[in-house]
């Protein structure tokens, strides 16, 4: 398995990966947010690829002193093999390399069944809640 940066010629496979995932959102956010995310720092939008396929995907941002990774997704029919903990220890490598680190992330309270795997990679859950605002334009 090779965990590299990503390419332009990922965005489909990506796509597909977040859809079959739930991770997706309407096409034009996620072209508007990966080119937004990709312009700021492309290191941190990292992909698995076996066999010339992308299998899965992480991005990454950083904030001051914290480092933040978000859409981490392996294709179903790979998940449990060890994907997305080397995507994991890969962006975690990548903040290191930066300076930082704290990493936070954010799970979907309609997503508990993914925690575990996060507390076997040593995260911890907080007790904080999240709140958001969508403002529009």
């Amino acid at each position: 398995m090779l965990i590299r940066p990503f390419r332009l010629g990922d965005y489909s496979a990506i796509t597909r990966i977040w859809q079959e995932t739930g991770l997706d959102q309407s096409d034009k956010e996620s072209l508007n947010d990966l080119a937004q995310h990709l312009a700021w720092d492309s290191d941190l939008v990292m992909v698995a690829e076996i066999e010339g396929k992308v299998v899965g995907v992480v991005v990454g941002t950083i904030d001051g002193a914290r480092a933040y990774f978000y859409r981490l997704a392996v294709l179903p029919e790979m998940q449990g093999s060890g994907i997305g903990r080397e995507l994991v220890e890969a962006i975690e490598k990548r903040f290191k390399q930066r300076g930082v680190n704290n990493v936070l992330i954010m799970v979907n309270q309609s997503n508990p069944e993914v925690l575990p795997f996060y507390l076997s990679l040593g995260y911890e859950v907080q007790k904080y809640v999240t709140l958001s605002k969508k403002l529009s334009s």
